[in-house]
């Protein structure tokens, strides 16, 4: 039986029909031992475009993201990047990935400059120093800049991560909790910042455990229960349904 495959787009910007999928899974699956957590994954992001996937604790959402990222080997099917295997992604195209997962990837024992700063030159970014200095303002860091990220609250680190993420101006953008350990003020400069990244045609990819935030920013929402990818009802139609649900009750 031939399985649901979701397409997200096709967007039109920047003058241009952006049709051609930056981050797919094709049949993907991942067991650990006997145990599946993934199956049968289809799933296609398009540039300009933003899927979120949600669900439970152990739902399998970090998993997924690790093997688009290419942190991870499929156990079945394939995980792909600007059409690519991205387990075996050539540094030309790896450099124009963002990731933003649980482990925030910094230096404890540099400062937050030195962090960005060491990022930039790693992704080819011209002027690093500068480039730093300016993302430090951008996630509100920049007093911060000589303050070492050993000392960081963990708000102030995601922010840090974030910038981290995002300096490179990355193509395709993956982010596992989002909003995790961010303020009111943190979550609204997260959010516009996706927002600035997909109306320049970054596709986007993110996991949580509610959708509500995404769904604001356009995201199509999928959930992933017992490792099966499903297509969520928007937030509309599900209060449009509990309210007939609820006239149905009362009549």
């Amino acid at each position: 039986m031939r399985r649901a495959a979701f397409l997200i787009g096709v967007r039109r910007g920047a003058g241009r029909t952006m049709t051609s999928a930056l981050i797919e899974a094709r049949a993907l699956g991942k067991s650990f031992g006997p145990t599946p957590v993934l199956r049968d994954v289809n799933l296609s992001v398009e540039a300009g475009r933003g899927a979120a996937v949600v669900g439970a604790n152990g739902a399998g959402k970090s998993t997924l993201i690790r093997l688009l990222a290419g942190l991870s080997a499929p156990s079945l099917g394939a995980a792909l990047l600007f059409g690519e295997p991205a387990r075996a992604l050539r540094p030309a195209l790896r450099r124009r990935v963002g990731l933003l997962s649980h482990q925030s990837m910094l230096y404890p024992n540099l400062t937050a400059r030195e962090n960005l700063e060491f990022y930039a030159t790693l992704y080819g970014v011209e002027d690093a120093r500068a480039e730093a200095l300016e993302w430090l303002e951008r996630v509100a860091l920049g007093a911060a800049a000589e303050a070492r990220v050993r000392g960081f609250s963990r708000g102030m680190e995601q922010r840090l991560a974030l910038a981290r993420a995002m300096l490179a101006r990355p193509d395709v953008l993956m982010r596992d909790e989002p909003f995790a350990a961010l303020d009111a003020d943190g979550a609204a400069l997260a959010a516009a910042l996706v927002r600035e990244a997909m109306d320049r045609g970054c596709a986007v990819l993110a996991s949580a455990h509610s959708a509500a935030a995404l769904e604001e920013l356009g995201f199509a929402v999928l959930t992933l229960s017992r490792g099966k990818l499903l297509r969520a009802e928007p937030s509309a139609m599900r209060q449009s349904a509990a309210r007939a649900s609820l006239a149905r009750q009362v009549s």
